[in-house]
């Protein structure tokens, strides 16, 4: 099992809509990345700036995820709110471990 975090940046104006949507979650998107391995995924927001944590069983998952046609379909929705890249996925800078509890 591998802990990730990473960074997104929502656009001005959509920290409302960006939980809204989040709040509402397609039921077949929350089961295929529960299908995936993915667990206590979680995403706070500060001011625009979005940190997300996940806990994934095979990290290599990550780039297969991508790939699934469901995953892009919520990337196209989730794009007029986001910092994107041209494939619609949301920029994302990973973020490095500093400290770790169990």
């Amino acid at each position: 099992m591998a802990r990730v975090g990473f960074k997104m940046q929502l656009k001005p104006g959509n920290e409302v809509e960006y939980k809204r949507r989040h709040d509402e979650i397609w039921p077949d998107l929350a089961e295929l990345l529960h299908e995936k391995g993915l667990r206590n995924y979680s995403i706070w927001r500060d001011g625009l700036t979005l940190f997300a944590y996940l806990e994934i069983d095979d990290p290599a998952t990550m780039e297969i995820l991508p790939q699934q046609a469901l995953v892009q379909k919520w990337w196209t929705y989730m794009e007029p709110l986001m910092e994107c890249n041209p494939d619609n996925s949301p920029v994302v800078t990973p973020l490095e471990e500093a400290f770790y509890l169990a």
